[in-house]
């Protein structure tokens, strides 16, 4: 599997992940700067050696309108590790509001967790204080540094340095 490249604004905040041919067009175009390579990876032509860039920074601050995480069933679940945020089970998934619709709970990232169907029927209509109920963690939205610090955990350790990530508050 060819490694990813991340691609950082001149403020260092991730904008785009991109393949190594990308990167080293804009390397070449002199467009980004490389704040860090894969150690153990080299690009070679026949006359020369490169380093196989694992994070690069625009040299010119680009205006990129944030469009956030999508509030969508599979990024929901990633960002509770796919467990119930009641019993810490695996199966049979849903999705659970905290504070029920009926009560005047909103449909977003700080209201939502995952809740197996066990848990999430035994919670019913209530909240989960007035079922005894305590969350493992406080719902919170995800970033974009959250979801690739993920993947750079198991595929792009070079880029952890490079990502502030908010870390699952355990109440």
């Amino acid at each position: 599997m060819e490694k990813r490249v991340l691609v950082l604004n001149l403020d260092h905040s991730p904008i785009a992940v991109v393949n190594v041919q990308k990167a080293l067009i804009l390397v070449f175009l002199e467009k980004v700067s490389t704040l860090s390579h894969y150690e153990s990876l080299v690009i070679r032509t026949v006359s020369k050696d490169f380093k196989y860039p694992a994070v690069i920074r625009l040299n010119e601050y680009r205006n990129i309108p944030y469009k956030g995480v999508l509030l969508n069933r599979a990024n929901l679940f990633r960002r509770d590790g796919n467990e119930c945020q009641y019993c810490g089970s695996k199966k049979q998934l849903t999705i659970d509001h905290v504070i029920p619709k009926s009560k005047g709970g909103k449909t977003n990232w700080s209201n939502l967790v995952t809740a197996c169907h066990r848990c999430n029927v035994m919670k019913g209509d209530k909240t989960p204080e007035q079922m005894g109920m305590k969350l493992r963690t406080i719902p919170f939205r995800p970033t974009l540094g959250f979801f690739l610090a993920e993947y750079a955990e198991r595929h792009a350790g070079e880029w952890l340095p490079f990502l502030e990530v908010k870390t699952v508050g355990v109440k």
